[in-house]
């Protein structure tokens, strides 16, 4: 969507800065947060985490700072416990990294493993981001751990999971998260040769939401 934003602006005129900067390629949580959502942190940065005191302060201050603009961060994405517990869940990420120097307690491994160890920690974050309650996020939990009984939804979930064009597809999109490509940069120069590449792919784009079904707008919850 902020892509779409983007390019919308560009159409007339207005250049806004990118707004996610390959967010899964990070090796800690801090890190994460300085490539998710960059409109949204610096808006917190500039006017809730510096008019704080920021990292000014005392050591307490600061750790109560940062739990402050996770926790107004999880608030700002719903009304809803679960909103709030991701907000606090990276806030702990968050205060434990600035107690080690910025760094994750994993940063001499390798970087392989650095980056395997971020997207396990922010992936079950996201259990809370989609859960409507508690409850159903430690069920989810549950059933990511391997602790929940089988369903009878296991079998079709598998169906449509494992099939060799899911697969092809998620392989394809894994690959491409670590490609230093990114649109943002490729569309900054419009030449005839990528206006037909974007062309195309918008095409393709029409044709494939003609195969799904119903799927609202993302950002009318918020």
């Amino acid at each position: 969507y902020s892509n779409m934003a983007i390019g919308l602006g560009l159409m007339l005129g207005f250049h806004f800065p990118r707004n996610f900067d390959g967010p899964y390629r990070s090796k800690s949580i801090t890190e994460f947060w300085k490539r998710w959502h960059i409109s949204l942190t610096s808006w917190f940065r500039d006017y809730l985490y510096i008019p704080m005191g920021g990292n000014r302060v005392g050591t307490a201050r600061l750790y109560f700072n940062l739990f402050l603009v996770m926790f107004v961060s999880g608030v700002w994405h719903g009304a809803n416990w679960t909103f709030v517990c991701w907000g606090l869940y990276h806030a702990f990420f968050m205060i434990v990294e600035r107690a080690n120097n910025k760094q994750a307690l994993y940063y001499k491994l390798p970087k392989v493993v650095q980056l395997a160890a971020t997207q396990v920690i922010v992936l079950f974050g996201w259990v809370l981001f989609r859960a409507d309650t508690i409850g159903e996020a430690w069920r989810m939990w549950k059933c990511l751990l391997g602790l929940n009984a089988v369903s009878a939804a296991d079998a079709i979930l598998s169906a449509e999971i494992f099939t060799p064009s899911c697969q092809f597809f998620m392989a394809l999109a894994f690959m491409l998260s670590f490609w230093k490509f990114r649109s943002y940069d490729w569309c900054d120069k419009v030449s005839p040769q990528r206006v037909a590449v974007a062309l195309l792919i918008f095409v393709v784009a029409v044709l494939a939401l003609f195969t799904q079904s119903y799927n609202p707008f993302l950002y009318f919850q918020f």
